[in-house]
């Protein structure tokens, strides 16, 4: 009831600004997710639609806001065009409470004929700061609230799993129990870089878009050091994606918002299978897991990774978690990765074990005349000191080279 009132407060305040500015303000906080805005009956452009479309400004505007310096402003700044981002001129006032940056106040200024606006006269600004600094407080404390909940709801303890559950649903934060499904995405950094700040903005951004998709309240979402997971009801309900049709929407969304992000080298979502409760989603949220970090080292398998799918890498997910080692399974194998120039013979014996040593298929496969084929097989035997008519080796060399793709000691082209 508190947080309507607020709410309520501060669109009497921006549709106050709006008249006194004499067009259309929109109010975004300091990490520029869209408040509340006035009615928007002059000229616009793509960013403004954009932002009151998704409630917050896409990872790109950010950056640029960040370059300007606009956190350290402390009146009124004037923005030029960006044509490329599709944003007019805008003058933008900070607000603070003090000296807490709380948020920005936005006015379209095409033809740059807009004075400065004297918010602070009219009163409308120091009004403006405390609303919004209530607005903030009331925010963060149900945000971690929610946090906490979904955090303790993936713990390991089944015990502490239901007490997460009971809280979240005596608080009203989810609206009722039910099949729950996983999904996890995964943002994959080029070599020797790690996702950085605005990745982390855009992975948000496109969880809560699939969040409101399913419905706040029937859905949950949750940012980690290095993905993000988004638990989704599962039961059938006309005009809620089902949880395949939400995993390749949140795929969509994860291409539209990193598409400019330098730190992002492509994403990954990995889906879990259903449970019967959401005191049972930490069970798919670790099969969301390990299918997105299969998928991370796996390009070939695709950008969305159903657990369901996963075959031998189910199991192979599961064990390297526990330091399992190539050598462990096949000490040969491993002889043979380390062998320089090998590449070759173990994308030959990875394709024989493929075709479950039918050499004719194999043949064809990798487009060799059958001599030659059984030159490389005998070659890897010598080197890998195994034989490939023995089954349970045939089933130990398959196996190790599963695992050398997921801990990227085997990398073919494919």
């Amino acid at each position: 009831m508190r947080g309507g009132l607020v709410r309520g407060e501060l669109q009497r305040i921006v549709d106050a600004v709006a008249a006194h500015a004499g067009r259309p303000a929109l109010i975004e906080d300091r990490r520029q997710r869209v408040v509340v805005y006035s009615e928007q009956n002059g000229l616009t452009d793509e960013v403004r639609r954009a932002s009151i479309l998704r409630r917050q400004s896409s990872p790109e505007v950010v950056a640029w806001v960040r370059d300007l310096g606009l956190a350290d402003a402390r009146g009124p700044v004037r923005t030029p065009a960006r044509p490329d981002l599709g944003m007019l001129p805008r003058l933008c006032v900070p607000v603070r409470h003090h000296e807490l940056l709380l948020g920005y106040v936005w006015f379209i200024d095409p033809d740059g004929t807009m004075t400065d606006v004297d918010l602070t006269a009219t009163g409308l600004l120091k009004e403006l700061s405390l609303a919004l600094y209530r607005e903030n407080l009331l925010g963060e404390l149900a945000a971690q609230r929610e946090t906490e909940a979904a955090r303790t709801l993936l713990a390991d303890s089944p015990e502490t799993r239901d007490q997460a559950a009971r809280a979240l649903l005596e608080a009203g934060m989810i609206a009722a129990d039910g099949p729950r499904t996983a999904l996890v995405a995964r943002l994959v950094a080029p070599a020797h870089r790690q996702p950085d700040e605005l990745a982390r903005i855009a992975l948000e951004q496109a969880l809560v878009a699939a969040r409101r998709r399913a419905g706040i309240r029937e859905a949950l979402h949750l940012i980690r050091h290095d993905h993000g997971v988004l638990l989704l009801p599962a039961e059938p309900v006309a005009g809620r994606p089902a949880p395949e049709a939400a995993a390749r929407q949140l795929d969509e969304d994860l291409q539209h918002v990193t598409r400019a992000l330098g730190s992002v080298e492509r994403t990954v979502v990995g889906v879990g299978q259903i449970r019967p409760r959401l005191a049972d989603a930490a069970e798919s949220y670790v099969e969301a897991l390990h299918a997105a970090r299969v998928g991370a080292q796996l390009p070939a398998l695709g950008r969305v990774v159903f657990w369901s799918a996963l075959g031998s890498y189910r199991a192979l997910a599961r064990l390297s978690d526990q330091q399992l080692t190539v050598a462990d399974v096949h000490p040969g194998l491993a002889r043979l990765l380390a062998t320089p120039g090998s590449q070759v013979l173990l994308t030959t014996l990875e394709r024989y074990l493929d075709q479950a040593g039918n050499a004719h298929a194999t043949a064809a496969r990798l487009r060799l005349h059958r001599t030659t084929l059984y030159y490389r097989l005998q070659r890897i035997e010598e080197l890998a000191d195994t034989d490939l008519k023995d089954g349970d080796e045939r089933l130990c060399l398959h196996l190790g080279l599963k695992l050398a793709r997921l801990t990227g000691q085997h990398r073919p082209e494919e």
